[in-house]
């Protein structure tokens, strides 16, 4: 008798950014790379415009959140996002610099991760418009597994003054 092994896919959410080059093109890019080694997309806000955020001189970041369904692990999820990076051509000089590609996992499903070189859920979503505003429109109701607060009520307490503008 055959064991049949089935994978176990979680839902994560992914925060994409790019302010260097044909920004568009490099989150449609991006998100190619994402579905053919994470996962599928099963989620995606539209995509914003924002000021830049922690170093504001350079130009403004086109930014948009998916939601994916993987079967990798957190670190299997971190190692995948660094090489997509690379390959979109992402250099890595300044901390907040300019990027052709930004990709940060935000939640992995409802779990805490603290382990070296990766927290999940990011430690500065909650304060980052530009994160928020796409994350409420696919997820509002998703709650915070460590501040215990939905997508939306982060954002009615968030101070961040940043304009998010939708773009398509």
């Amino acid at each position: 008798m055959q064991t049949q092994v089935t994978k176990k896919y979680i839902d994560v959410y992914l925060s994409l950014g790019s302010n260097v080059g044909d920004r568009a093109a490099q989150l449609r890019s991006a998100q190619g790379l994402i579905q053919k080694t994470i996962g599928k997309i099963a989620r995606k806000s539209h995509v914003y415009e924002t000021a830049p955020w922690g170093k504001t001189d350079q130009d403004a970041f086109l930014n948009q959140v998916v939601m994916v369904n993987t079967s990798l692990d957190p670190r299997g999820l971190l190692d995948a996002i660094a090489k997509i990076e690379r390959e979109l051509g992402r250099e890595r000089r300044e901390k907040w610099g300019p990027r052709t590609i930004d990709i940060d996992v935000l939640f992995y499903g409802r779990r805490v991760v603290r382990d070296k070189g990766l927290e999940i859920p990011h430690p500065e979503l909650h304060k980052r418009a530009f994160i928020l505003v796409p994350m409420m429109e696919i997820a509002a109701e998703f709650v915070h597994p460590v501040l215990k607060q939905a997508i939306d009520e982060l954002y009615a307490e968030c101070d961040d003054p940043s304009d998010v503008v939708m773009i398509d």
